[in-house]
């Protein structure tokens, strides 16, 4: 994947109405913490080779288990066929923060570092700010 120079609100009013709701309301709630850190649309090949459109916040380098650090977001977010997805690359106590949250998140499914949802009513949104500010927080 690689960064664009798109428009994410552009983008964002390009979503179909019900998914584009929730995510216009989503990246609200997480451009809350940027701090005037980057938002930018990063598109292309997502692992597991599906294309895909992210909306990236905050530019970090992310640590990869075999070969150099690779430039990425701390917090993504991505509308799929069927739910929404939210990324989080912030780990505390050798944990994806994701993990440390998943029981206050709501009727969703975490995984290593992504909370999926199939829409945002499913989403307890106060675990989520708390998610958020903790990993906006590890920046600092």
């Amino acid at each position: 994947m690689e960064r664009t120079r798109a428009d994410v609100d552009r983008f964002l009013s390009s979503l179909p109405e019900q998914q584009g709701a929730d995510m216009a309301a989503l990246d609200a709630i997480i451009s809350e913490y940027l701090g005037g850190r980057e938002r930018e649309l990063w598109e292309g090949v997502f692992w597991g080779g599906t294309e895909q459109s992210i909306i990236g916040y905050a530019r970090i380098e992310q640590p990869r288990p075999k070969g150099p650090a690779v430039e990425w977001f701390l917090v993504g977010l991505a509308l799929q066929k069927n739910h929404l997805s939210i990324y989080v690359n912030a780990a505390a106590d050798g944990q994806y923060l994701t993990k440390k949250y998943a029981a206050r998140l709501g009727k969703v499914k975490v995984g290593a570092a992504a909370i999926t949802t199939a829409a945002l009513d499913r989403l307890e949104l106060d675990a989520l700010r708390e998610l958020l500010a903790e990993a906006f927080a590890s920046l600092d």
